[in-house]
C-alpha cells in the first residue's frame, strides 16, 4: 500500500507503534508461513499470524459454496478482513470487507472516494456501472467508473481503495471495446 498511499502507511506504522525494522521483519515472517508446507498453504496461515477468525460463515457463490472467516484490525475498526476458501481449503479471495453495510460513507460521485475509506464492495454498491480491470498483482484490483464525459481508474490494495485517476484516451489501458461505455 506504501506505494500509493506513503503517507497514510506511515501514519499507520506510527498509530500501531512499529518500527520499520519491525515491519520487515513481520512481513518476512508471514512470507516465510505463507510458503511453507508445515503450515498447510495460505488458509492456515492466516490463523497462524492473525489467531482464531472473528467470525466464520458458509457463502454460496453461483453453485460453489465457500467458507468464510473474517477478522476485526484494529486499524480499520469499520471493515474486516475476509478469507473465502474452497472445499479443499485453497484460498479463493482475500481482501478487506465493510463489516457493517450501514457504516458506508457517503458517496455521490467519483470525487467523494478517499483513499483507505472504501473498498470494493462499497464503490460497486454507489457505482452500479463499475467495470473490473486486471490488477497489477494478485492483492491487487483495478476498477473503471464512467462519470459524465470522464473515466476514472480505482486501485485497490487487498479490496481497499488506495488511488482514483482520471484516464484520458492516451493513458486508457483498456482496449477500445472497453472504451465504449
Amino acid at each position: 500500500m506504501s506505494d500509493y498511499q506513503p503517507d497514510l502507511v506511515a501514519d499507520a506504522v506510527r498509530e500501531l507503534e512499529f518500527t520499520r525494522t519491525r515491519m520487515r521483519e513481520v512481513n518476512a515472517q508471514w512470507q516465510r508461513m505463507v510458503r511453507s508446507r508445515s503450515v498447510g498453504g495460505s488458509g492456515r496461515a492466516y490463523r497462524a499470524a492473525l489467531g482464531e477468525p472473528a467470525g466464520r460463515a458458509e457463502r454460496r457463490i453461483g453453485d460453489l459454496t465457500a467458507d468464510a472467516q473474517w477478522w476485526v484490525l484494529p486499524l480499520w475498526p469499520g471493515l474486516r478482513f475476509e478469507v473465502l476458501t474452497g472445499p479443499d481449503g485453497r484460498v479463493w479471495q482475500e481482501w478487506l470487507v465493510r463489516a457493517d453495510p450501514a457504516g458506508i460513507p457517503p458517496v455521490e460521485k467519483v470525487a467523494d472516494l478517499r483513499p483507505w475509506e472504501f473498498v470494493i464492495g462499497d464503490v460497486a454498491l454507489a457505482f452500479p456501472q463499475l467495470r473490473h480491470v486486471e490488477g497489477s498483482a494478485p492483492s491487487r484490483w483495478g476498477s473503471l467508473i464512467t462519470e459524465g464525459a470522464a473515466t476514472y481508474r480505482l486501485d485497490f490494495v487487498w479490496g481497499l481503495l488506495q488511488n482514483v485517476t482520471r484516464l484520458d484516451a492516451a493513458t486508457d489501458p483498456t482496449t477500445p471495446a472497453e472504451q465504449a461505455v
